[in-house]
């Protein structure tokens, strides 16, 4: 059993479904992670993972001002 970095739920994965930097993500709050080790299971946030478990805004998304 693992712990999601992000909002601490439990992650049940099972050490021989994953490999080292398969990326999953929490079932509870949507963050994306990252296996880093596998006996035992342990997982981190994967590159680019805001804390909420929301994806940065790319540049066209962002809002404009508006004149």
């Amino acid at each position: 059993m693992s712990c999601c970095p992000a909002c601490d739920a439990d992650i049940d994965v099972d050490e021989f479904d994953v490999d080292r930097d398969d990326e999953i993500s929490c079932p509870e709050c949507g963050s994306n992670l990252v296996v880093t080790a596998v006996a035992p299971v342990q997982i981190g946030r994967a590159s680019g993972d805001d804390a909420a478990g929301e994806r940065p805004q790319d540049d066209d998304e962002q809002a404009k001002p508006f004149h």
